[in-house]
């Protein structure tokens, strides 16, 4: 592995710190429950971790709507916590990725009260995206977008002198007003949020919605306007993925440099990226820009060997091509978790979803480039498919009244130990829950059960990450296709490391030389074709 270049094959945690451990006993992760897991997360062998927003918030949607982006909630702690847990990783060699959100801020941001209470025309308000309405009165939205978590895009305010007013844009919630990036003063914000928390030892930042940021400057109507809204994707070609945005990340990839250039510790850059193709993928992760953007095609793929094939090739075409490495994911806190996603019939773990989701998670870690996962994901756990809705955060419920990807069930609280909830997530007062209900079932996954079962998910990933560490054929690098029966996808990685997965229910396929250097599923002797050692996955 290039220790230089740390972020080209590492592995990522991502903790939602809301859900991973709870140290005061109010139901609710913090930050000092991070620090107190970081054992764990060393074990397991992580590179780093990435931390959700923890900054003040009224939590609309968990952080994401925030409020002050140079400081710490009080119900995560403080920045003294804070500091306490970059000191503890750095000394476990974990480095520590801290959540940005330059796409939007909380309706509850200092700038942007001051911009309600400023008015039409004034400075305060070209940092926000405000606009007269259309119709009698100026009564109708000022174009036709909607909001990718339901409902119109726009919301009409109430002007300080009392009368109905103009309208500001929020491609989420209203409680989430989008930044003008035009207005040369937000980007000067940006410039001191970054520099705070690099000064505070932060090692880089995940960016939240990193295609957004500039809309098109006439804010035109959308020939699509529900697209964002239909799919839950950023797909409205004039809210997201403008030009303007990659001189953003070029600017933020200076201060980056900058940084590493005074000390030698190199900070990264991953974006949530989400576009239509690889190809324009590929263009946040030139050189000069971001060093990682989540690649969701994976993740977005059908259990089928043939779609996974077409993804990985475009990733290894376009996005490696550029220099960069590919960042793959199979699981995050907006995606149903993957032992439910490839088929599951039932939430306690029976079926088809444990073997796919194993192999899947096997198949991850033997492509090159760096790995993204979930907190959970290393136990095993399925999606929480049948919360109440009397108990549903998520605004997207809030705001449409459907289920339908509601983020909640991938949300609940980790079981850490015990026989009933909260599995040693919280050690509060009598009557204290966990801020989602854990089901019954989340015994069956708890951490200490997963570390005594050799036979466990933790083991699973425990060994394949220490292998990707220990093999040179794993990480950074290339991969050849090999030629293989339906429903088996083979590629070797070197000239002596062959992963082969099982897609469906073909045999085990000619058999491998020696003992397995990773298996799940049957893998008896013998030999695969030009081979010395195999990763034989079974996901069927």
């Amino acid at each position: 592995m290039n220790r230089h270049h740390w972020w080209r094959d590492a592995v990522i945690y991502q903790v939602y710190v809301r859900s991973f451990l709870d140290s005061t006993g109010d139901g609710i992760g913090d930050l000092a429950g991070v620090r107190a897991g970081l054992p764990y997360l060393k074990k397991l062998g992580v590179d780093g971790i990435w931390l959700s927003p923890f900054y003040p918030s009224p939590q609309h949607d968990h952080g994401y709507d925030v409020a002050d982006y140079t400081g710490v909630d009080p119900v995560f702690g403080d920045l003294a916590e804070f500091d306490l847990l970059v000191d503890a990783a750095r000394r476990l060699g974990v480095k520590v990725l801290l959540d940005i959100v330059p796409n939007h801020c909380s309706s509850e941001h200092p700038w942007f009260r001051a911009a309600l209470a400023a008015g039409p025309g004034s400075p305060e308000r070209a940092r926000f995206h405000f606009a007269d309405g259309r119709g009698p009165d100026g009564t109708e939205p000022p174009n036709n977008w909607h909001a990718m978590f339901g409902g119109p895009a726009w919301t009409r305010v109430t002007e300080p002198d009392g009368r109905p007013g103009q309208w500001y844009l929020h491609m989420f919630t209203p409680e989430q007003p989008d930044w003008n990036w035009r207005e040369p003063e937000v980007a000067a914000e940006f410039d001191r949020i970054l520099r705070f928390w690099l000064d505070r030892g932060a090692d880089g930042f995940r960016i939240d919605v990193a295609a957004g940021l500039y809309k098109h400057p006439e804010l035109p109507d959308s020939p699509d306007p529900e697209a964002d809204a239909r799919t839950r994707d950023s797909v409205n070609p004039l809210a997201w993925n403008q030009p303007e945005v990659h001189e953003v990340w070029r600017h933020w990839r200076a201060v980056c440099e900058e940084y590493t250039a005074r000390d030698g510790r190199e900070r990264l850059l991953v974006g949530e990226v989400s576009v239509p193709t690889a190809r324009e993928h590929a263009r946040y992760v030139r050189p000069d820009e971001l060093h990682q953007a989540f690649f969701f095609d994976l993740l977005g793929a059908p259990w089928d060997a043939d779609a996974f094939r077409k993804v990985v090739s475009e990733a290894m075409q376009d996005i490696a091509g550029t220099g960069s490495t590919v960042t793959w994911v199979l699981n995050n806190h907006d995606q149903v978790r993957t032992v439910t996603r490839y088929g599951e019939p039932a939430p306690e773990g029976s079926g088809l979803g444990p073997a796919r989701a194993r192999a899947a998670a096997l198949l991850m870690l033997a492509l090159p480039g760096a790995a993204y996962i979930y907190q959970g994901e290393e136990l095993g756990l399925p999606e929480v498919v049948d919360l109440p809705d009397d108990v549903l955060t998520d605004p997207i419920f809030r705001r449409t009244g459907s289920r339908a990807r509601v983020r909640d069930g991938c949300r609940v609280p980790l079981p850490w130990s015990g026989q009933a909830s909260p599995f040693g997530f919280t050690s509060g007062a009598e009557g204290v829950r966990p801020w989602l209900p854990q089901p019954e079932w989340f015994a069956e996954h708890a951490t200490d059960r997963a570390l005594a079962d050799t036979r466990s998910f933790w083991h699973l990933y425990r060994d394949g990450l220490q292998l990707r560490a220990a093999l040179d054929q794993l990480g950074e690098g290339t991969l050849r296709w090999l030629d293989t029966q339906p429903g088996v996808l083979a590629f070797t990685r070197g000239d002596d490391l062959v992963c082969a997965v099982n897609f469906g229910t073909a045999p085990v396929p000619a058999p491998v030389a020696g003992t397995p250097l990773l298996a799940s599923g049957p893998c008896p002797p013998g030999t695969l074709p030009g081979s010395t050692a195999a990763w034989w996955i079974d996901g069927s």
